[in-house]
C-alpha cells in the first residue's frame, strides 16, 4: 500500500515539522498523517480526484492531512490502493507527480 518514496516523505516531513515546530507538533503531525492513511485504507475513493484529472493521471486521489499543509497522493485501481507520495501544498505538485504517468 505505501510506496517507499511515500514512506520516505513521511519520515522527512516529520523531521521537518519537529525541527521547525518541536516534538509536540511533530507528534501531532505524525498522528494526523497516520489517521489520513487509515482513512485512505477504509475509503480510498473518498479522496479528491481533482488533481489527478488536471494532471492526466487516472485514478490519482488526494487525502488531506488534517491540520497541516500537506496531503497523501494515492492511486486507486479496482480494489488496489497504492499510496505514492506525501507532499506539501507549496511544492510543485504537477511536476513531482508527472513521474507517475510512466508507471
Amino acid at each position: 500500500m505505501l510506496r517507499p518514496l511515500a514512506e520516505a516523505d513521511l519520515i522527512a516531513r516529520t523531521r521537518y515539522v519537529r525541527t521547525h515546530g518541536g516534538n509536540a507538533v511533530a507528534e501531532r503531525f505524525f498522528d494526523a498523517a497516520i489517521a489520513a492513511l487509515v482513512a485512505i485504507e477504509k475509503m480510498p475513493r473518498a479522496g479528491s480526484p481533482r488533481l489527478g484529472e488536471l494532471c492526466g493521471i487516472p485514478g490519482l486521489r488526494t487525502r488531506r492531512v488534517i491540520g497541516f499543509s500537506c496531503s497523501w497522493y494515492h492511486l486507486v485501481a479496482g480494489k488496489h490502493v497504492d499510496v505514492v507520495r506525501l507532499l506539501d501544498d507549496a511544492q510543485d505538485l504537477p511536476t513531482i507527480l508527472a513521474d507517475l504517468t510512466g508507471d
